[in-house]
Formats: C-alpha cells, sequence, structure tokens
C-alpha cells in the first residue's frame, strides 16, 4: 500500500515557516519521500501500518493549514500518468526498499 499526504501549510510569519520546516522535516524521517512539492509519499506493509503512520502524521501536524492523506495500493499507485515530466528512477521507491531486521 501506499500513502499519499498533500498539504497546504501557510509560511508567511516566521513561526509559520518554522512550523512547515518541522512537518517536513517529520516527513522526512518517517520515511517519505517527496513526489512534488507538498505531495509526499510512503510504502507502508498493511491498513493497520497505515492507521499507525496517519495517527502519527496527525500528531506532528501544525495548528494551521490543510493535510490530507490517502491510502492506496501499489496496483492503483503504478497507474500514474505522467502527462509532463517524467518519473524520477534514482530513487528506489518499491519493495525493493523496505529492509527486514
Amino acid at each position: 500500500m501506499r500513502t499519499l499526504v498533500f498539504f497546504d501549510l501557510p509560511n508567511i510569519f516566521m513561526k509559520d515557516k518554522r512550523n512547515y520546516l518541522k512537518f517536513r522535516k517529520f516527513l522526512l524521517n518517517e520515511g517519505f519521500i517527496m513526489l512534488q512539492e507538498s505531495v509526499y509519499s510512503k510504502i507502508t506493509l498493511n491498513s493497520q501500518q497505515c492507521q499507525l503512520l496517519i495517527e502519527r502524521v496527525r500528531k506532528n501536524a501544525p495548528q494551521k493549514g490543510i493535510i490530507q492523506v490517502l491510502n492506496v495500493t501499489e496496483k492503483q499507485y503504478a497507474q500514474i500518468e505522467y502527462i509532463i515530466g517524467e518519473p524520477n528512477s534514482k530513487i528506489i521507491d518499491n519493495e525493493d526498499r523496505l529492509i527486514v531486521l
């Protein structure tokens, strides 16, 4: 499964910019990959892990702005069509990235 996070956070005032950077850093530390500006993606194993991840996002969300989360299957995610541009093939963004300890 994939968990996609879309967000639109204010960054006019210094406090808002700090909150934006803090939330973005949280997403990167959680293992999300930026698809485009303010759209991040992460592979999850099952729906239970998706729900736990959504709770962590909710816990670290700033007070202002809009944050949306969408869970899709790998089959649905693979159907993304690139109208302009192309996927970045330098990033391992599939099950090969998963490390089981």
